[in-house]
């Protein structure tokens, strides 16, 4: 199974966010383990670097892109994805990247807090505890 992970959800575990870390942890350990293939554009980088080293420091953001990097793969933003984006009709134009990245590597699911901000498609778009209980019911 490909899940494509939005920047948010990484975001919940790197800042242990509560009450979403603990959701947001299980599905990181999922691809961690292999139990599943985890995507993530590879934007989320330069946002997380950015967002790390604005509220801890560089050693910390530094460490963040490294773990990311050995837990995911990454999907290029390439021509056809930028320009997806910008031709679409999504409000926001970092959710559109992440949108058409989560197409372009052939996810089964999108895992984000922002389920409202992406379209309704083929790929079905889940909060992180959603998707944890599709699993459980299977």
């Amino acid at each position: 199974m490909k899940i494509f992970v939005d920047t948010n959800v990484l975001l919940d575990v790197f800042q242990e966010r509560k009450p979403q870390y603990d959701a947001s942890v299980s599905v990181w350990d999922m691809a961690e383990r292999g139990q599943v293939s985890g995507f993530v554009s590879v934007i989320s980088f330069n946002n997380i670097y950015y967002i790390i080293n604005r509220f801890r420091d560089k050693k910390h953001a530094n460490r963040a892109i490294k773990l990311l990097r050995g837990t995911f793969s990454s999907v290029s933003l390439d021509e056809q994805i930028l320009n997806q984006a910008i031709d679409s009709k999504i409000n926001d134009f970092e959710d559109a990247i992440q949108f058409f990245s989560a197409v372009h590597a052939g996810a089964d699911f999108i895992i984000t807090r922002n389920s409202k901000d992406f379209p309704k498609s083929s790929v079905p778009v889940l909060t992180p505890e959603e998707f944890l209980a599709i699993l459980d019911a299977q």
